[in-house]
């Protein structure tokens, strides 16, 4: 994901999932093991840190990279693998213009190379598989919620998940090949044969909320400053509660 913040707006729901905030403050060394390339612009870094602690589907870290003379950046990334105690987590980031951080990734890192880590951190964005999850990102804002699929994959889960991913074009739709019958693309640039062409609408959010689960959905968006606030609001449109919105923005 890109260099992101966590946001809280009036569309936020109040209350924390607990994260250990000892675990989350102690910086630790991850080696990169290995990449793999998801689009032309994004890129997914897999790395080991046989000290974390674990984490939830939706969480962040905060990953420090320090310069030969001591120049040190810091930027926070939404972690894009689900929870599996193998010791690895994986990052996907988009390569960004002049990125200090997400530039040093895609053009000079290498298996072997090691950065620092601190976290998990934010428990708000964070969900365990206990309730439904309708899940709207854009662009590099579907990594946090590729963790929750593949997290309900992983666990077998039998609680009802579904995602819509907005994306210019199918080149530029990340983890295209790992999307099942859960997702729904939504293409703004250009879109394969009879497949329509433009922003995502009342008309790809409504029929979700048509016939919601029997508790209802618990909506998480991720994306542009735009983007969330234009999702939120055709969820609001459509009949979702505001307090049940969880929202996430970077840029």
């Amino acid at each position: 994901m890109t260099e992101t913040t966590t946001s809280v707006t009036r569309f936020a729901v109040p209350g924390r999932i607990a994260v250990s905030e000892q675990a989350a403050s102690v910086w630790q060394t991850a080696t990169l093991t290995e990449i793999r390339r998801e689009t032309p612009q994004a890129a997914t870094f897999r790395l080991a840190v046989p000290d974390w602690a674990g984490h939830l589907p939706g969480q962040h870290l905060l990953l420090r990279l320090t310069a030969a003379d001591g120049y040190v950046a810091q930027r926070h990334y939404s972690i894009a693998s689900a929870p599996d105690g193998s010791g690895h987590i994986e990052l996907t980031l988009d390569r960004v213009p002049d990125g200090e951080v997400s530039g040093w990734f895609h053009s000079v890192a290498r298996p072997g190379d090691t950065v620092e880590v601190r976290g998990p951190l934010s428990g708000f964005f964070a969900w365990p598989g206990d309730r439904p999850a309708l899940l709207i990102g854009a662009g590099s804002g579907v990594v946090p919620l590729m963790s929750m699929i593949r997290h309900h994959r992983a666990r077998g889960l039998s609680v009802p998940l579904r995602m819509l991913v907005s994306a210019r074009s199918p080149e530029e739709l990340i983890y295209a090949s790992e999307l099942g019958a859960e997702t729904t693309p939504v293409f703004t640039r250009s879109a394969p044969p009879g497949v329509p062409v433009g922003r995502m609408t009342t008309a790809h959010v409504a029929p979700l909320l048509a016939e919601p689960p029997v508790d209802g959905w618990e909506a998480y968006v991720c994306g542009s400053n735009g983007f969330a606030e234009h999702a939120s609001r055709l969820l609001v449109a459509a009949g979702q509660p505001v307090d049940r919105i969880r929202i996430e923005r970077f840029g």
